[in-house]
Order: structure tokens, then C-alpha cells, then sequence
């Protein structure tokens, strides 16, 4: 494999437990945030939205918001990534 191959970003979706959800609006309708989506970038740094659906429910689309700075979900994306760098030792026999 070349040392010249750009990888963008990687890239893991982390399900929000219950008591961590949240509720923001957007354009006047309410959402429940339910997933988060952390991207660890080319320089290291990682990107985290948060995706949720309108809470009066329907086919609406399912839209990113910020994170809010909170512990909890710092918390909650440090322990993801812990999670999935496991997996991937696993995967590639180094764990």
C-alpha cells in the first residue's frame, strides 16, 4: 500500500444512551438527538455532530446539531473511541 494514501477522516456512529439524549429545534421543529457521529481527522482532531429525528415523529429528515460541551458526552465519545480502536486491534489481530 502507498504512504502517499489520503485517508480523510475515520469515522464512528455512537448510539446516545437515554438519559444522555437531548431535544434543540431547528427551523421552528424539535428534535431528539440520538446519535452522535465522531470523525477523527487527518490532523487529529475530532469533528462530533449530533443527528436526531423530529420528536412529532414522521418521515422528516434526520438532521446534525452541535454537541453541547457537557461531561457526559465527553465522556460518552472518549469511551466510543476506546470502543472501536478495540475492535479495530481486533480485527487486525493486534489485540
Amino acid at each position: 500500500m502507498s504512504s502517499d494514501l489520503e485517508v480523510s477522516a475515520l469515522a464512528i456512529n455512537v448510539t446516545i444512551p437515554e438519559p444522555l439524549r437531548w431535544t434543540d429545534t431547528r427551523r421552528g421543529e424539535e428534535f431528539t438527538l440520538t446519535t452522535l457521529n465522531v470523525r477523527l481527522l487527518p490532523d487529529g482532531h475530532l469533528a462530533v455532530k449530533a443527528y436526531g429525528r423530529p420528536v412529532a415523529g414522521g418521515r422528516g429528515a434526520y438532521v446534525s446539531f452541535p454537541v453541547p460541551d457537557r461531561p457526559e458526552l465527553a465522556a460518552l465519545v472518549s469511551g466510543a473511541a476506546d470502543r472501536a480502536g478495540a475492535l479495530w486491534a481486533a480485527h487486525r489481530g493486534l489485540g
